[in-house]
């Protein structure tokens, strides 16, 4: 039933999907109902919910010239996989680290990789802003991907500094995307980023307003951002 909601649901966004990566996508699913029994990754469980909300979702930020073949991607404060695991599903030839500061949910990631049979896959136990810091980490990215809750101000400062000078960083946002393009403008140049693109998303079904920004890094981030764990979202640039 997964797999012929999620079929529906990317032709209807434009997606086209293989077989072979619609047994994916139906494995993870499975896995994540499972999982969710024993711990809190995601709210949203039923097949057509998932199908568009998780997956068709994460694919809205997938444009071909932000990934380049075998484009290194960091997705920050993953969660359940969100968007990392749809895109590397989709594009198996991204090199993807997903960071998480809760060691359980990484303990489900690792789970899925191997049950997927996932290459060039590595989780990261970390905090944002201490990541951010580790010399293998910082500016080594094409990409760093965020569908996090915090306001962009905050994510910018959590994100930019993995995105190596001429990468992207890529937020996926809800309703109030605008005006939180507006009130993080400085804080993005500040961090030695531009915002470049807003591309507003209509998933099938749904009504809700939402957009994928696409911010170019520009030049290095300053050494002292981020600020030490919990500061910006204490005083957000």
């Amino acid at each position: 039933m997964f797999t012929l909601y999620l079929q529906q649901a990317a032709s209807n966004y434009g997606i086209a999907l293989t077989q072979e990566q619609l047994e994916a996508f139906n494995r993870y699913y499975q896995l994540l109902v499972e999982w969710n029994e024993k711990m809190n990754l995601t709210a949203i469980t039923e097949p057509q919910e998932v199908a568009v909300k998780h997956i068709i979702d994460s694919l809205s930020c997938y444009h071909a010239d932000f990934f380049p073949p075998k484009a290194r991607i960091v997705d920050v404060g993953t969660g359940a996989g969100f968007p990392g695991i749809p895109l590397k599903i989709y594009r198996p030839d991204l090199q993807l680290t997903l960071v998480d500061s809760l060691n359980k949910r990484l303990t489900f990631l690792q789970c899925v990789i191997t049950e997927l049979g996932l290459k060039d896959v590595t989780v990261v136990h970390a905090r944002a802003e201490e990541g951010a810091r580790k010399k293998e980490l910082r500016e080594k990215y094409d990409v760093a991907l965020s569908r996090a809750v915090a306001r962009l101000n905050v994510l910018s400062e959590l994100c930019l500094p993995f995105v190596a000078v001429g990468g992207c960083f890529i937020a996926l946002k809800g309703a109030q995307y605008e005006e939180e393009a507006n009130e993080a403008r400085q804080a993005i140049s500040l961090l030695g980023g531009k915002l470049i693109k807003t591309q507003p998303v209509k998933l099938p079904g749904l009504d809700d307003k939402r957009a994928v920004l696409y911010i170019q890094k520009e030049k290095s981030t300053p050494g002292t951002y981020p600020r030490k764990p919990g500061t910006p979202e204490k005083k957000p640039l």
